[in-house]
């Protein structure tokens, strides 16, 4: 977990400095982005394993920050952590975008947020090994 960087995005200055706080003892790298085009800034800069978003932001919201990750970074494990439980745009982004896990606010950090990111990150790692043994099979295949 050490070498697994998670991306948390909110227009929410209060709810990242929270975050951060709370996450302190966590041992992987932590990035915090005030808004949906500087998550996009940060994640051409730098390798992401999971992002986890607020949906109602202005600009680019959660949904269309979600969407452009799944298609340029499908790697990424999505994670959304809003207020609005019921909204169909949420519901939308479980379903079509393969969301991981959805997070209600207000949250319980040691329940809630440090397990989801925890699982977050070791569903990163199955996903990747899985990969590499479908592509080790391919190769075995070929030959």
């Amino acid at each position: 977990m050490e070498n697994k960087t998670v991306l948390f995005v909110d227009d929410d200055e209060i709810v990242l400095r929270s975050i951060e706080r709370g996450l302190l003892d966590e041992p992987y790298q932590k990035l915090f982005a005030k808004k949906g085009e500087e998550a996009l800034e940060i994640l051409q800069k730098q390798e992401v394993h999971v992002m986890v978003t607020d949906m109602r932001m202005p600009g680019i919201d959660g949904y269309e920050l979600i969407k452009i990750v799944k298609k340029e970074y499908p790697q990424i494990v999505s994670i959304i952590l809003s207020g609005y439980s019921h909204s169909a745009t949420i519901m939308m982004a479980m379903h079509q975008e393969d969301v991981f896990k959805f997070i209600p606010k207000p949250w319980k950090m040691a329940d809630d947020f440090k397990t989801a990111i925890r699982q977050a990150i070791d569903h990163y790692d199955l996903q990747k090994e899985h990969n590499e043994m479908m592509e080790e099979l391919k190769q075995r295949s070929v030959k």
